[in-house]
C-alpha cells in the first residue's frame, strides 16, 4: 500500500508525493507522518492511501506523528482546494487546519562509519578525508555545524557521495514540540480521613501533621506548588516516601476566558422585519437534504438587530445537532461578541484567535475536536477550527480586507473559504454587513447568494431613525480663517454633547501625532532607511517611527540634506488629535483607541470596558473604533479627515472610504437619544463621501458597479497579483520584466485573448524592508488558466483575488 502524503516544503507545490506504507503501520487520510524528502525528514499529511504509486520510485515513511487523523475528510479536501485555488503547497494550506505548535523540524546528525568504501568505488579525495576525519573526532555532529566549519557548498556534495559509500551514516532526532499539553501536581491522600486523623493524635506537630491536617480539611486534592512553599519540600517527600500522601499529575486546560464572568441573557422578541428575514434561513438550517447548505447576504444597517439573527441561528443549529462557527474582522471586536454569545450559550463558547498565548490556542483547539463547544469566536484562522459537524458560519462585517491574509501563503479569503466549506458539509453561511464587499452584493443581486434585507434601524422608545450626518467642507472651513483640525461645526457638537454627559468617538485612520516630518528650506522629507515612505512623529515616543517596519530613530536638530534648523512637523495622527482635544476641551476625560495603545493582551477589552462604563467621555481612534461595536452612550462621532484613503492608486479606494465613513457613522445614536455625525472633508462632491453622508448604499452601490463594469475590474473579472521582491533595485526591475515577457508569449501561445496584464511596474510602496518591490498584476475571468502554464521562480509571491493593489 502507498500514501499520497503532501509534505512540508516550499518546492512541494500543489501536489502530493508517493510513499511506501512500511508493513504493520496502519494509516489512513489526515494522518500526520515524518518522511523523507530530499535529504531532509520532513513532516507530512497523509492525504490518500492507494493500492499504486503515482510515481513508481517510492521511498517509505519513516514514522507516525500523531495517533489518529489529525484532518478529517472534509479538511483535506478543503486544503486541496486552498493549495489549488491559491497556489499554494499542500501541507501549507493542510497546516491551516493543524494545532498551535505543531510544525516542527527534524535535525540531521552524520556519524562515522568506515575508512574503507564499498567495494569497487573509487577512493576518497583529500576533502573526504578531511570530512571523515572531521566527523570521527566528533563522534556524531548536526548537519549544520558541520557546514559551518567546512563549508556547505563544497560539503554537502562529498557526504552525498560517502553517504553512498557507506563510509558515514546519517540518522535524524526531532525538535520537540513548541506547544504541549499543560499538567499540574496535585497532592493527594492515600489513607481515609480517618486513619488520617489517628495519625495526628499519635504524632507530635509539625509541618508533616500540618500538611496531612489540611488534606483531611480539603476533602480534595491540593495543588502540589503551594504545599511545598507552605510546608517545605521535605515535608511532603517524607510524607510520599511513607505512602501517606501521593502526588499526580492533572491536565490543566489553558482558558482563555477563564476571567470573564456571564450573566444569562433572554432572547428579545424580534421585530418584522427580522422575523421574515429569520424564516428564511431557519427553513435552510432545517434542510435536512444532502448537499451544500445556502449562502446568505444580510444586508442591514447598523443597529438593526443582525447579531440577534446570527444567534437565533445558531440556536437553531445547535437544536439540530450540530455547532457552528462566527468570525469578526478585529480582535478588537471578539469581547462584545463572546459577551453576546456567552449570555445566550454559558460555558458552550471557545475563542481562536493570535492574541491568545500558544498554549490558550493550543488546548482551545483540542478541546474544540472534542466536540466541547457549541461555537467558536475568532478572527480569520477560526474558519479553520475543528468543529465536529458544522452547521453554520457566520461571518460578520463580511466586507472587511483582514478577512484576506495577505502577509504569507496561502493567501486565501476567509469569506470565499466558508463558501468552500458549506459546499463540502452542508453548513448555511450568513455573511452580514451594513456596507457590502460590492462583489459580495453583485453575487446576491446576481443570485449566486440569497440576499437579505433589514433597512431600519431596531425602534427603541419609538426612535429607530439613523443619524444625522453634516458634511463640512474644509476648504470654506480655511477660507474663513480655522486652520484648527476641528471645524466650527464639529467643535460646537463636541462642546454640546459633553454638556448632555453624552460620549464622543473621534476617528482617524491615521496614527501617531504628525504623519511626516518636512525641512521648509530644502522641503526634504524624513525617510525610513529600509522603507521608501516617511517616518511618522510620535510625541509619546519623543521619535519618529516607520509605520511599514517599525525603525525607529530620533528626530534629527539639522536637515540631513541642507542642515538647516528649521524642521517642520506636518501632516495629523490620533495622537496629535488626542493633544488637540486635550488643549481645547480641557474637563473632558480622553481614550485612544490605536495600534499603539492596544500591545497588551487584554488592551482592547480593558479600553472597550472603560468606555462602556463612562470613564472617559471622548474616544479617539482609528479603523479599531468603525467596527460594529455597541456603545450606548455616543450619540456624536467625529470624522477628523474622510481623505486619508480617498486618493490611493487603488481601484477599492472609493469603496473603502464609503465603508468606514458608514460604519463609524453607525457608532452614533444606538439608544435612545438620536446621534449626529460631522464628516469633514476636501472632497464633499466625491460619489464615495456624499453616498456616506446619506447612508445610501444603493446609490453608492450603483456608481461603483458602473466604474468596475467600464474598467473590467472585479466582480466582472478576478485579479492576481504578482509581487517580486529584491535587495537590488536593477535586479528586481530585470526579474519582473522578464517574468512580463514571459507571460506575453504565454498568453499569445495559448491564444488567451481575454486575459490581459497591468505592469509590470514599481509597486505603490516601491522599497519595503530593504528591498525593492515590482509587481505585474493578471486581469483574467481566470487567472490560474495563464498560471498553472507557467513555472513561476523562486523570489515571487502570487496573490489571487487581492483586496488591495498598493
Amino acid at each position: 500500500m502507498y500514501a499520497e502524503v503532501a509534505v512540508n516544503s516550499p518546492v512541494a507545490q500543489p501536489r502530493t508525493f508517493s510513499y511506501a506504507i512500511p508493513q504493520g503501520l496502519e494509516l489512513e487520510p489526515g494522518h500526520a507522518v515524518w518522511v523523507p524528502f530530499g535529504p531532509r525528514l520532513v513532516q507530512g499529511i497523509v492525504f490518500g492511501v492507494t493500492e499504486t504509486p503515482l510515481f513508481e520510485d517510492t521511498k517509505p515513511i519513516d514514522s507516525l506523528i500523531s495517533l489518529y487523523p489529525l484532518l478529517a475528510p472534509h479538511q483535506i479536501e478543503m486544503a486541496r482546494w486552498i493549495g489549488d485555488n491559491y497556489l499554494s503547497p499542500y501541507f501549507y494550506a493542510a497546516s491551516l487546519m493543524l494545532p498551535t505548535g505543531f510544525e516542527r523540524k527534524a535535525l540531521t546528525f552524520f556519524c562515522f562509519e568506515s575508512d574503507t568504501p564499498t567495494p569497487n568505488r573509487e577512493p576518497v579525495t583529500e576533502k573526504q578525508k578531511e570530512i571523515l576525519e572531521y566527523i570521527r573526532n566528533k563522534g556524531r555532529i548536526e548537519s549544520k555545524e558541520l557546514y559551518k566549519a567546512l563549508g556547505k557548498r563544497k560539503t554537502a556534495p562529498e557526504i552525498r557521495i560517502l553517504l553512498n559509500l557507506c563510509m558515514v551514516q546519517k540518522d535524524y532526532k526531532t525538535i520537540k514540540p513548541k506547544v504541549a499539553p499543560k499538567f499540574r501536581e496535585y497532592i493527594k491522600l492515600n489513607i481515609s480521613p480517618k486513619e488520617g486523623k489517628e495519625l495526628l493524635d499519635n504524632t507530635k506537630p509539625n509541618k508533616q501533621t500540618a500538611l496531612l491536617q489540611c488534606l483531611i480539611k480539603a476533602t480534595k486534592p491540593i495543588p502540589a506548588t503551594a504545599a511545598r512553599r507552605e510546608f517545605s519540600q521535605s515535608s511532603v517527600k517524607t510524607l510520599v516516601d511513607k505512602e501517606i500522601i501521593s502526588i499526580e499529575k492533572t491536565r490543566v486546560h489553558r482558558d482563555p476566558l477563564a476571567h470573564y464572568s456571564f450573566q444569562t441573557a433572554m432572547p428579545p422578541i424580534l421585530t418584522q422585519a427580522q422575523e421574515t428575514i429569520w424564516r428564511d434561513i431557519e427553513a435552510d438550517i432545517n434542510d435536512t437534504s444532502d448537499g451544500a447548505g445556502k449562502v446568505f447576504l444580510l444586508h442591514g444597517v447598523t443597529g438593526s438587530g443582525k447579531t440577534e439573527i446570527y444567534l437565533r441561528a445558531l440556536e437553531q443549529t445547535v437544536a439540530q445537532g450540530k455547532k457552528g462557527i462566527v468570525l469578526v474582522p478585529e480582535i478588537s471586536l471578539t469581547p462584545q461578541t463572546i459577551t453576546r454569545f456567552s449570555s445566550r450559550f454559558p460555558d458552550r463558547v471557545a475563542v481562536l484567535h493570535s492574541r491568545l498565548s500558544p498554549g490558550e490556542q493550543y488546548d482551545e483547539w483540542q478541546r474544540i475536536k472534542e466536540g466541547l463547544f457549541d461555537v467558536v469566536i475568532g478572527s480569520r484562522g477560526a474558519i479553520f477550527a475543528p468543529q465536529p459537524a458544522i452547521g453554520l458560519i457566520v461571518i460578520d462585517e463580511e466586507h472587511e480586507w483582514t478577512y484576506k491574509q495577505q502577509e504569507q501563503s496561502p493567501r486565501y479569503h476567509s469569506r470565499d473559504v466558508a463558501v468552500k466549506l458549506s459546499e463540502l458539509t452542508g453548513a448555511t453561511v450568513i455573511l452580514g454587513s451594513a456596507t457590502p464587499d460590492v462583489s459580495s452584493y453583485f453575487n446576491a443581486k446576481s443570485g449566486a447568494y440569497h440576499l437579505l434585507e433589514l433597512p431600519e434601524r431596531i425602534a427603541k422608545e419609538a426612535k429607530k431613525e439613523l443619524p444625522e450626518v453634516e458634511l463640512v467642507d474644509m476648504r470654506d472651513e480655511l477660507k474663513k480663517g480655522n486652520r484648527s483640525i476641528f471645524s466650527r461645526p464639529l467643535s460646537q457638537a463636541i462642546s454640546e454633547t459633553l454638556a448632555a454627559k453624552e460620549q464622543v468617538i473621534l476617528f482617524l485612520n491615521r496614527r501617531g501625532t504628525a504623519s511626516f516630518v518636512q525641512c521648509r528650506d530644502c522641503g526634504h522629507v524624513i525617510s525610513c532607511r529600509r522603507c521608501q515612505v516617511s517616518m511618522t512623529y510620535h510625541s509619546a515616543e519623543q521619535g519618529l517611527i516607520c509605520h511599514q517596519c517599525n525603525y525607529r530613530t530620533t528626530v534629527p536638530d539639522l536637515c540631513p540634506n541642507c542642515s538647516s534648523r528649521r524642521i517642520k512637523f506636518l501632516g495629523v495622527g490620533t495622537q496629535k488629535v488626542a493633544e488637540e482635544v486635550a488643549k481645547w476641551f480641557k474637563a473632558a476625560r480622553i481614550l485612544r483607541w490605536d495600534r499603539d495603545v492596544t500591545k497588551g493582551k487584554h488592551s482592547h477589552e480593558d479600553i472597550l470596558n472603560k468606555f462602556l462604563a463612562h470613564q472617559a467621555d471622548i474616544l479617539i481612534g482609528t479603523q479599531m473604533v468603525a467596527k460594529g461595536l455597541d456603545m450606548p452612550l455616543v450619540t456624536l462621532v467625529g470624522v477628523i479627515s474622510a481623505d486619508i484613503a480617498l486618493h490611493l492608486p487603488d481601484f477599492r479606494a472609493g469603496e473603502r472610504t464609503f465603508q468606514i465613513l458608514t460604519q463609524v457613522a453607525g457608532r452614533a445614536g444606538r439608544d435612545i437619544q438620536r446621534g449626529k455625525v460631522v464628516i469633514q472633508t476636501y472632497n464633499p462632491e466625491h460619489y464615495a463621501v456624499a453616498a456616506a453622508s446619506k447612508q445610501d448604499y444603493d446609490d453608492f452601490y450603483g456608481k461603483e458597479i458602473s466604474y468596475r463594469r467600464q474598467l473590467n475590474y472585479p466582480p466582472f473579472s478576478k485579479l492576481a497579483l504578482l509581487l517580486y521582491t529584491h535587495n537590488n533595485a536593477e535586479r528586481c526591475q530585470k526579474e519582473a520584466q522578464r517574468l512580463y515577457k514571459l507571460l506575453v508569449r504565454e498568453i499569445n501561445v495559448w491564444g488567451l485573448a481575454n486575459t490581459g496584464l497591468i505592469g509590470p511596474s514599481p509597486s505603490f510602496i516601491e522599497r519595503l524592508r530593504g528591498r525593492y518591490r515590482w509587481q505585474i498584476v493578471i486581469r483574467s475571468q481566470n487567472p490560474l488558466e495563464l498560471l498553472n502554464k507557467v513555472v513561476i521562480p523562486n523570489g515571487w509571491s502570487v496573490d489571487i483575488d487581492p483586496v488591495s493593489l498598493l
